[in-house]
């Protein structure tokens, strides 16, 4: 007799000499989910080989459960036979989270159990408590208030990647079938998915420099993730460096960073946010790089180069949202997204890097040359910091007056004269206007 495989809730142990490793299984399926099943007499493929079951082995383990599982938990322990065999059988559940066993703390991962800190277990309780609660919640935006289009767009995309069957399609039955809707309002995951209240901010920038000092360009944008995506995608392919590549006499516009990283990264940042937080998804464009910000912490206890090296168990923040974007081909696998970001950037030669801070995680493109679309920096060797800003902002504005590039680099008038004077002197802008109303030619 066979009872199949372990699983994240369901634990085989051969006889009662594995009592202690039992109540590891024990605290780290319940840290997990809340409830499980333990037998003893069972191999861990599953086969019954059966246990001396006395009433002294039923008390060993009641008492085991006593001393190891703190908070105290109650579960049912009793002997059963499955083909002639004696079996012990544990089921235990319980909401008083967390627990330990012998002092220590574990997590379920498939059918291991893993040792955790106490501060690993703390973020893995607050993404599961988000998880589980916000996207389901009921939100203050009525089914009505839905915006019709994007909805319409999800389902023929979805349709087209045949990820979602074809068939006759409208917003309350797309609504109703992924639980987007709850007592004629949508949820929370339906809300930021779909409403066309505006429910969430994109803050989009350009920057002379590779620090937050000179702001060529400064957007934001509110609107729900399914439009914002689309948002997102166009600012950054529009301000990124593009080359042309003639193949059999047919022209192809080739990215500095592919279209399929880019994408990769801003769905996952969207996927795996925090709503409601006090800060915005930020996409800042630099002359060496991209960086594409989430607002909420991490949200796994793994980090991100156990997802990249190994195959440890996805945790996923906000499912439904991740599964809208899933079925609309933003995200190509679900659940992995590192391991496929990794791998796109690998096969590009593109670099990457992220930051993991307490409201937020970055995630940053390193492009494939340092240097701006706006300023060559092949041609500025002589040029100073304010040199080069002066110039970036020239020529996205030739009609820039003195006062409004100083208060856009924070320096005086009289310093941006100065920078003026030098650029024309090295014969990268001359004045075709008066000097009351200047307009500068671009000269390089």
């Amino acid at each position: 007799m066979n009872l199949g495989k372990e699983t994240e809730t369901l634990e085989f142990k051969k006889s009662t000499s594995e009592i202690k490793t039992a109540m590891i299984s024990i605290a780290s399926i319940l840290n997990k989910h809340g409830i499980g099943t333990l037998y003893f007499g069972v191999k861990p493929n599953g086969d019954v080989v059966g246990q001396n079951v006395s009433e002294s082995s039923l008390r060993d383990v009641s008492r085991a459960v006593y001393e190891s599982i703190k908070p105290q938990i109650y579960p049912a322990i009793d002997e059963i036979l499955i083909n002639g065999k004696q079996l012990i059988k544990v089921e235990f559940s319980s909401d008083s989270k967390p627990y330990s066993a012998a002092g220590r703390y574990y997590l379920r991962t498939a059918d291991e159990d893993r040792e955790v800190s106490p501060e690993e277990l703390k973020t893995f309780f607050e993404a599961n408590k988000y998880r589980t609660k916000w996207e389901n919640g009921k939100s203050d935006t009525l089914s009505k208030q839905v915006d019709k289009l994007a909805v319409k767009s999800f389902w023929q995309k979805a349709i087209s990647a045949g990820r979602l069957p074809e068939g006759r399609y409208t917003t309350p039955i797309i609504l109703k079938k992924f639980g987007l809707v709850k007592d004629e309002y949508l949820t929370n995951a339906g809300e930021v998915l779909f409403g066309n209240t505006r429910p969430v901010s994109l803050k989009v920038g350009i920057f002379a420099s590779d620090e937050k000092l000179t702001i060529l360009d400064m957007k934001l944008y509110e609107d729900n993730i399914y439009n914002l995506l689309k948002t997102a995608e166009d600012y950054i392919f529009k301000n990124i460096r593009w080359k042309v590549e003639i193949i059999e006499s047919e022209r192809n516009e080739i990215p500095e960073i592919p279209t399929a990283v880019i994408r990769e990264v801003l769905a996952n940042s969207f996927a795996h946010a925090m709503y409601g937080s006090r800060t915005n998804h930020e996409i800042c464009i630099y002359p060496g790089m991209i960086t594409i910000y989430s607002p909420g912490d991490y949200a796994s206890r793994y980090k991100p180069e156990e997802y990249i090296k190994g195959n440890v168990e996805s945790e996923i923040r906000n499912a439904t949202i991740s599964k809208i974007l899933y079925l609309s081909k933003y995200i190509e696998q679900f659940g992995s997204g590192f391991k496929r970001i990794d791998s796109l950037c690998k096969d590009s030669g593109i670099k990457y890097s992220y930051e993991n801070k307490d409201n937020g995680f970055k995630f940053i493109l390193y492009r494939p040359q340092v240097q701006s679309d706006i300023l060559d920096v092949t041609l500025d060797v002589t040029l100073n910091g304010t040199e080069k800003a002066v110039y970036a902002i020239l020529k996205q504005k030739p009609a820039s007056s003195r006062e409004e590039i100083a208060d856009k680099i924070s320096k005086t008038v009289r310093t941006v004269q100065r920078a003026l004077n030098s650029l024309v002197e090295k014969g990268y802008i001359r004045r075709v206007g008066s000097k009351q109303n200047p307009v500068w030619e671009i000269l390089k």
